[in-house]
């Protein structure tokens, strides 16, 4: 494996902002071509970035990446919020990336993983109520754990039934699979063999489209265990803060 001193210092394109207006635009086709350039131009440079100057391992570094690509490029829309009068584009990109990686560190560290709209580390979680004394919070953990199911399930379904089994496959495997087992999510490289896709950033697609889906079913399911639609916020930010309590618990518990 190549030293991250070897690995040389890509010099950042210069900023077209014709293209990151594009980036934004509410045409499909226009947005992702003119994001597919951009990708194409800044990545080599903030890959090079991560491990060059942030010591980062090259393929957490790409897996990193990806991440950003998904959870702030495409899902919540990053380039709508560059703005030319406020400074240099890459630099824009450098302090965002700089900020989502050490979150992304820190929700590590504290195993506070939730991924997708209340899906959390439940099995870790499960194990810290097991072992407390107030039944009323065992009986909040059950009732999150089977709400999450339900979505679950509603959405393997969704998927199955729509032939759509590309959206659980990638949804199993990078947000499932690690909050439910506590096991590694599986790499954007292997999804991409797997799923027989052309690029890593077709792969982000459609994680941003399973975690809709999943939203969307969370939801379906909190609103039967409220007065319908107008009770489901209620019922998620429930289950968000009882999540974050066995989360908060879990830190403070003495460890054996």
């Amino acid at each position: 494996m190549a030293s991250p001193h070897d690995v040389p210092i890509e010099p950042f394109p210069a900023t077209q902002w014709s293209l990151v207006e594009l980036a934004r635009h509410s045409d499909h086709k226009a947005r992702d071509v003119a994001l597919s350039v951009l990708l194409q131009r800044y990545l080599p440079a903030l890959r090079a970035h991560l491990v060059a100057e942030k010591r980062i391992d090259p393929e957490r570094a790409q897996d990193l990446l990806q991440g950003f690509i998904a959870d702030k490029i495409i899902e919540q829309r990053l380039f709508d919020h560059a703005q030319q009068a406020k400074g240099k584009f890459r630099s824009f990109l450098l302090v965002t990336l700089d900020r989502y990686v050490v979150s992304h560190h820190r929700a590590e560290t504290a195993a506070k993983r939730a991924p997708a709209d209340g899906l959390s580390d439940l099995g870790n979680a499960a194990q810290q109520v097991a072992g407390g004394d107030d039944p009323a919070e065992s009986f909040n953990l059950t009732w999150a754990r089977e709400l999450i199911d339900q979505a679950l399930r509603r959405m393997r379904a969704e998927c199955d039934g729509s032939q759509r089994q590309d959206l659980w496959t990638i949804f199993h495997g990078r947000v499932v699979r690690p909050a439910l087992d506590g096991l590694e999510p599986v790499g954007y490289a292997e999804l991409v063999k797997e799923l027989g896709l052309a690029a890593p950033l077709d792969a982000c697609r459609l994680l941003t489209t399973a975690k809709r889906m999943f939203a969307r079913n969370l939801r379906s399911a909190a609103s039967e265990y409220a007065d319908g639609e107008a009770g489901a916020d209620a019922e998620i930010e429930d289950l968000r803060n009882i999540l974050a309590r066995c989360g908060a618990q879990s830190t403070r518990r003495p460890r054996n």
